[in-house]
């Protein structure tokens, strides 16, 4: 086992699966259950944020443009390589507890975006700012935390989030193509860069372009596959449920994955897909030109619903009943050791569209990756150049950022693919930490406005003058 393995098991199991879940339990319940009984709420709030308000002042982004750069960023790699390689080591398992975990982390979701808009404050563009480090340092008032998200954050876009895009883009181009990784990793940076350099209204236009275009294409290729194969639904979904709550006895004794390697892989990975509890992407809401925390938060529903209930569980279902994955061939060679790129990841996302595209289902992940992995990276920037800013006080180092950014960017796509995910988990960890202490501390601010008239209340409590904003400056 190596160092990062470690400090990465140490760190996630047990204490912060148990935050994670805790955290988002005690949302739900404080909440009413508000992701069952209000969903005909959240789901409105996020179909009128996608359809209407299109045209933004031009400082900021509108709320569309908010949301699918907010997808654009939970939307990346975890939804098809990350659930792959959940399922290898944790076991079908894993895949009811991405399920919980993103069922209670859309309450989560809520109270992070709402924040994000409560807490936000202006640049010297007249562009609002904000994120975690916002509502921890002036909400919570503890600059030290904050202080600790911005630093992590910043290192996870540089050494965490962006090579496990660039890696997968770059092992499934190889793998459906014979494309050499690091040409595409240099022309991976390039077309980032082009992106990144024109600042968020750019990555907003690009993103929304794209993402539901991207979304819809991955969506109907896994549902194909499934009509084929619905036949083994009901098996698979049996599966998923046995081992999640008896794994050694649903193989028959002592021999199958551990009830704790379920856990950990399947809330880890469904934390990176859907980013409920890391607060990366309250980053992107926080810039949205809506003068509403509430309606942000809805949408941060509708992001966590989407990301993880909806494309995940298409992924998983695919590996699941394509019989590509063996789950004795699995922990026989995680035992031993022999684990290859081709067992998990994209290259095993890609077997399972396979049984039912043939030759081409190694281009269609490929493909769906490569937009997956091309537009979490520009949210990914982003996030990365804001909490530096926010760190510095100023944007003096954007210029040094995104060249280390779009170096990584050409690194990582020849890089170990398990060093890529452990590098991965042990960021989005620490930054957890600090962000679950705050939503939980600060959830009184949003929670009681959920139900009817929460608008008008948020409005009138926010501080500062602007509705529904803090007051300029750090």
């Amino acid at each position: 086992m190596t160092v990062l393995e470690r400090l990465g098991d140490c760190l996630w199991s047990p204490g912060l699966l148990g935050l994670f879940l805790a955290a988002g339990l005690y949302l739900t319940v404080k909440s009413g259950f508000f992701q069952i009984f209000g969903a005909g709420r959240w789901m409105g709030g996020a179909l009128s944020g996608l359809l209407g308000g299109r045209k933004g002042n031009g400082r900021g982004l509108t709320r569309a443009q908010a949301l699918s750069t907010a997808l654009a960023s939970t939307i990346g790699t975890g939804s098809i390589a990350g659930v792959a390689t959940a399922i290898f080591f944790g076991g079908p398992g894993a895949v009811f507890w991405m399920w919980v975990s993103a069922f209670l982390g859309m309450m989560t979701g809520f109270v992070e975006k709402a924040l994000a808009v409560r807490w936000r404050e202006k640049g010297p563009d007249g562009a609002w700012r904000g994120g975690p480090m916002c509502y921890i340092a002036r909400g919570l008032g503890s600059p030290f935390l904050a202080a600790w998200f911005a630093l992590v954050c910043a290192a996870a876009s540089l050494m965490g989030g962006n090579l496990v895009q660039s890696n997968s883009i770059a092992a499934s181009l190889e793998a459906a193509f014979g494309w050499d990784r690091l040409a595409v990793g240099v022309v991976t940076a390039a077309l980032t860069g082009a992106v990144i350099l024109g600042g968020v209204g750019r990555i907003g236009k690009v993103s929304q372009a794209l993402v539901p275009a991207m979304a819809l294409l991955f969506l109907g290729g896994g549902v194909l596959v499934l009509f084929c194969h619905r036949a083994a639904i009901p098996g698979a979904l049996e599966r998923i449920v046995a081992c999640a709550l008896s794994p050694q006895a649903a193989l028959g004794g002592g021999t199958g994955y551990g009830l704790a390697a379920a856990l950990r892989y399947g809330v880890a990975r469904g934390v990176f897909t859907n980013e409920a509890g890391m607060g990366t992407s309250a980053i992107a809401h926080a810039a949205s030109e809506t003068e509403d925390p509430v309606q942000e938060g809805l949408m941060g529903m509708f992001e966590v619903f989407f990301a993880t209930l909806a494309v995940c569980t298409v992924t998983a279902l695919v590996i699941l009943t394509s019989g590509v994955y063996g789950e004795q061939a699995a922990l026989a060679a995680i035992r031993s050791g022999a684990v290859e790129d081709a067992m998990l990841g994209a290259p095993l996302s890609a077997a399972a569209f396979s049984t039912v595209l043939g030759p081409l289902g190694a281009p269609f992940v490929a493909v769906c990756l490569l937009l997956f992995a091309f537009t979490s990276l520009l949210g990914c920037s982003y996030y990365g150049e804001r909490c530096l800013a926010w760190l510095t006080g100023s944007d003096r180092w954007r210029g040094f950022y995104r060249l280390a950014f779009l170096a990584m960017v050409v690194w990582s796509a020849a890089a170990d693919v398990q060093i890529v995910w452990q590098l991965t988990d042990l960021f989005n960890g620490l930054m957890a930490l600090p962000n679950l202490c705050a939503l939980l501390a600060l959830s009184p601010q949003v929670l009681p406005l959920v139900g009817a008239g929460c608008r008008k209340g948020l409005r009138r409590s926010a501080p500062g003058g602007a509705p529904g904003s803090g007051p300029a400056g750090r």
